[in-house]
């Protein structure tokens, strides 16, 4: 139902994607007497939420070698929560009935070139440092897993780092439960605007709803554009799937594959693929695409040049299942910074709170970051909101014209670390210097 006429709110959360139905869900559970109201342009979970591969990862910091690289000396206050917020999001599925196919499956990260082997070596002797859970498999040892001609080493992470979901059904369940503790959503809402006034703001809904506010959360990531402030904030890059048809018993017994583990390789440019409920592959990355000016559109949901990209990769990693037909493609867009990790801020005066650019890993980061948003808000002594983690703000990216090329520039030099077996050139050793760390 779309938001009508003049509504009243405590807190206005624009967005209904996993960051702003865990914020409203957090929200209510610290004062169910708040007047909590979700305005979604579209469909609960219809952007990123809705269309990602369904790792759910306990990492906040885009794993530990990024995380060790922007966040040093709070890395292991980030492991801790990150590991809380993963159970605690398992948990909170279960008791509230949420059917999301969750399965606490771990991940296996597999090398595909021979650097990248060192690279996997070196991940797991990082992770004992934080609290293990990774172990490193040979050749053989990952070929008895799942077979490919392509796998040459891996490491499997325990569903204490990563649990797989069904995120459209996530994305569904939670809004169920925002609704369940007191919060109104209204889809098909777009806000158009938002506009200060004493004591509050004014949150502008095309049609001419109004939805007057004390504080807002902004939780539109790679759709908030429609938020000029944030333009150096993110860069949208769209990003595409495949699934394949149901696989056969013959077919899944050729793969092995036992563990379920969600899966990914390990070069800058990687694929990440997993099996579904019903036993078809998800296969997608690769391909990250800029569009120009930062459009976000939905005609570039669909592109056929990496689709087919897509289809010759999985062929050479599974030729067992030669004929195996896909039955769904789709992209959408992620909202990168610099650093790779979400960040925050506060604008109109510090009554607009916003969380975005979790680069691809929002499932289960953006309910820790909802919980900051929550902080925000309710909790402004919390320990948290004094984390650099929080506190500060990536390297900015410049405004167009110089975004497309500069993006365009990073892209094609991390393309070129590939191919240099992992060898990162001048350029990238100028960027890394100046904090913006691009190595996936």
């Amino acid at each position: 139902m779309p938001a009508r006429g003049h509504l009243e709110a405590d807190v206005a959360i624009v967005g209904g994607g996993f960051t702003g139905l865990w914020a409203a869900i957090q929200l209510l559970e610290t004062d169910p007497a708040l007047r909590v109201v979700v305005l979604e342009a579209d469909r609960v979970g219809w952007g990123a939420s809705g269309r990602n591969g369904g790792f759910c990862e306990a990492s906040l910091t885009h794993g530990l070698a990024n995380g060790l690289f922007h966040f040093p000396e709070e890395l292991g206050v980030l492991e801790a929560e990150g590991q809380r917020n993963l159970t605690e999001i398992v948990a909170f599925v279960a008791a509230d009935g949420i059917d999301a196919e969750l399965e606490a499956t771990g991940q296996l990260i597999v090398a595909t070139a021979a650097h990248e082997v060192d690279g996997l070596r070196e991940w797991v002797e990082v992770a004992e440092r934080f609290g293990g859970g990774v172990r490193f498999l040979d050749r053989d040892a990952v070929q008895t897993e799942v077979p490919s001609p392509r796998w040459l080493a891996g490491a499997i992470a325990s569903p204490q780092h990563c649990v797989m979901v069904n995120p459209a059904k996530l994305a569904w369940g939670l809004a169920a439960s925002a609704e369940k503790r007191g919060a109104r959503v209204f889809e098909h809402s777009r806000v158009s605007g938002l506009r200060r006034r004493a004591g509050g703001v004014d949150v502008l809904v095309d049609g001419g709803a109004v939805v007057r506010a004390d504080q807002v959360l902004v939780a539109t990531s790679a759709y908030s554009g429609w938020l000029r402030r944030l333009g150096p904030t993110f860069v949208p890059i769209y990003d595409y799937v495949l699934m394949t048809e149901p696989l056969t018993a013959a077919q899944m017994a050729s793969i092995g594959w036992a563990g379920r583990y969600g899966m990914s390789d390990s070069g800058n440019q990687f694929h990440y693929f997993r099996l579904s409920a019903d036993n078809r592959i998800l296969w997608g990355g690769y391909d990250a695409i800029y569009h120009p000016g930062s459009q976000v559109l939905p005609a570039h949901d669909q592109r056929a040049e990496t689709f087919a990209v897509l289809e010759r990769h999985f062929a050479e990693a599974f030729p067992q299942l030669a004929g195996l037909g896909f039955s769904h493609r789709w992209g959408g867009a992620i909202d990168t910074t610099t650093r790779f990790t979400v960040t925050f801020g506060d604008v109109l005066g510090g009554r607009v709170h916003y969380a975005l650019g979790y680069t691809g890993l929002g499932v289960g980061a953006s309910r820790w970051a909802a919980g900051i948003l929550r902080d925000k808000v309710l909790r402004p002594d919390s320990e948290l909101l004094r984390l650099r983690f929080v506190r500060s703000a990536p390297v900015p990216i410049p405004p167009e014209p110089l975004r497309t090329p500069a993006v365009e520039l990073m892209r094609h030099a991390v393309m070129a670390s590939d191919a240099a077996d992992g060898r990162r050139s001048l350029f990238l050793r100028a960027m890394d210097a100046i904090g913006v760390g691009f190595d996936s």
